[in-house]
């Protein structure tokens, strides 16, 4: 039996039957987009240049087409927002929630101190139509001028998005973000997303609400492992700061000792004096002995580069993210963090942000 039978909160939106809507593609609306490689000229949702994708090969030649980290930031006084996605592409995991696969979710953002608010999520559907895309409609109470942001999917290729608004209202640029230069992540599965239960419970997405700056997700599930080519490619992004969380893509601590610290100096290059924030696992409790050689092989780089002189560089002991009453309710599968996970995550990455902010180095 259909729950929406039997519990009207559950009933699904089939299709938008809205008589007063226009809905208009996003790359034709004056809407800020963020967390995509050239959108504004290539009109397609990808995190990075086909030719470095294809490049590197394997998993990053389709997974940088999923859109994790991506967000719209718009102003509208509309009582209701519409979307109608179209998809090239839907994963399926039955670890992880169709709204975190290929949902959208809504805040509000607050001027002037820019804090954000969750409005509500995009309602999926378990459609047959879900393949190729949906409709769905979030209401407000009433009618006024509103800056929100639009987080999108983590594990999908969206082909096309279009917003609706009512013919009556206008639609506008979103809040500015407090940096002009974005902060970029680089890893895991867990960097990419899985398995919040929405995009906007990723640990960047929540470090990115609570200090209102931009982002780029270059989280690669299964295939971060920190390549030459993706530290070139890395170390030519303009960025106010970078977060290396690769530990588990990473075959063994031996790989880690040949890569990390590489990636490190290469990036180091091109941007000397940004925060450099290294982070191991937090599921430090599966393969203890392989953690540990792990754990030693990152601190390595930490190291190396302290006694260089890095005065930004930072580490951050993955062991301790999830100690505590709940460190055994914080995954889904004793690796890939649920939300309260991601909340301990973030809770750690923002600390050393916070730091770096003292001295005014992100903002």
């Amino acid at each position: 039996m259909e729950l929406g039978k039997i519990d009207n909160n559950f009933v699904e939106m089939q299709h938008l039957n809205l008589p007063d809507i226009k809905l208009v593609d996003i790359s034709q609306l004056p809407v800020d987009i963020y967390g995509f490689y050239d959108f504004e000229n290539e009109k397609i949702f990808k995190r990075m240049p086909d030719e470095v994708a294809q490049g590197i090969g394997g998993g990053v030649a389709k997974l940088y087409l999923d859109t994790a980290g991506g967000r719209i930031r718009f102003s509208t006084d509309s009582q209701y927002v519409a979307i109608k996605v179209r998809f090239s592409h839907v994963m399926r995991n039955s670890m992880m929630t169709s709204m975190n696969v290929c949902g959208f979710d809504l805040y509000e953002n607050f001027l002037p101190s820019g804090t954000s608010r969750y409005v509500g999520a995009f309602d999926t559907g378990a459609r047959p139509e879900l393949e190729n895309g949906y409709e769905a409609v979030i209401r407000f109470a009433d009618s006024r001028m509103r800056y929100l942001t639009m987080n999108f999917p983590h594990y999908s290729h969206v082909e096309s998005l279009s917003i609706g608004i009512q013919k009556s209202s206008v639609i506008g640029g979103g809040m500015p973000y407090a940096n002009k230069l974005p902060v970029v992540f680089y890893g895991s599965s867990i960097t990419q997303g899985a398995c919040a239960s929405r995009p906007g419970n990723s640990y960047e997405n929540f470090i990115s609400r609570r200090f209102n700056f931009d982002y780029i997700n270059l989280g690669f599930s299964g295939n971060a492992k920190g390549e030459p080519q993706m530290a070139e490619y890395i170390s030519g992004l303009p960025m106010s700061a970078f977060v290396c969380d690769y530990d588990h893509n990473a075959p063994d601590a031996d790989f880690l000792l040949q890569t990390h610290g590489a990636l490190y100096r290469r990036i180091r290059e091109s941007h000397p004096s940004i925060p450099y924030i290294i982070m191991s696992r937090p599921d430090f409790d599966v393969s203890y002995k392989q953690s540990v050689y792990r754990r030693d092989a990152i601190y390595k780089t930490f190291i190396d580069g302290f006694k260089e002189g890095d005065e930004n560089l930072y580490y951050i002991d993955g062991a301790g993210i999830f100690n505590g009453e709940y460190e055994d309710s914080c995954t889904i599968d004793k690796t890939h963090p649920n939300d309260l996970g991601f909340m301990y995550i973030a809770e750690s990455v923002s600390g050393v942000i916070k730091r770096a902010m003292a001295d005014g180095a992100v903002f």
